[in-house]
């Protein structure tokens, strides 16, 4: 059984100042993204082969830029940001929505798989079922017009 041991860290011992940060055979990883792909890669979570790999590298990265995107609205309507919601979702969340939820949906289909990989179940599932989750949470209605995402999260 694996150990796990907590304990509290020096953030001035980070390279970056900053968390999150994977330490294995102790060195350290930082930054989400690089930490993501070396434990997707290392439990066979990150494609079968390498054109599969950097599909689900640009799946993954269009997700950060819908994120991106979408983080006015979001942190506003979560009310972790200043922000005129209703002006923000007319503005921001729908045009973007209307725009790039159907590009996910294709991309479901594509893969052929009921994942986004082609061989299965990928990192990037578990990154976009959570965002589609957390989507559903605030705007229901408009994560509701899209069958295939919701299937894909309830999956």
């Amino acid at each position: 059984m694996v150990q796990y041991k907590f304990y509290y860290f020096d953030i001035r011992e980070f390279f970056y100042g900053k968390v999150p940060v994977l330490e294995v055979d102790g060195k350290q990883l930082s930054q989400s993204g690089a930490i993501l792909q070396y434990l997707a890669n290392k439990f066979g979570l990150a494609g079968k082969d390498d054109w599969e790999k950097a599909k689900i590298i640009e799946i993954f990265d269009f997700y950060r830029d819908v994120f991106n995107e979408l983080a006015p609205y979001n942190y506003a309507k979560w009310g972790v940001r200043e922000g005129d919601v209703d002006q923000l979702r007319k503005t921001v969340f729908l045009p973007c929505a209307e725009r790039v939820f159907p590009l996910f949906v294709k991309l479901l289909a594509e893969s052929g798989s009921g994942f986004f990989g082609s061989s299965g179940l990928t990192y990037v599932d578990f990154v976009l079922a959570e965002y589609f989750e957390a989507v559903r949470s605030i705007e229901p209605e408009v994560i509701g017009k899209y069958k295939e995402l919701t299937d894909f999260v309830a999956k």
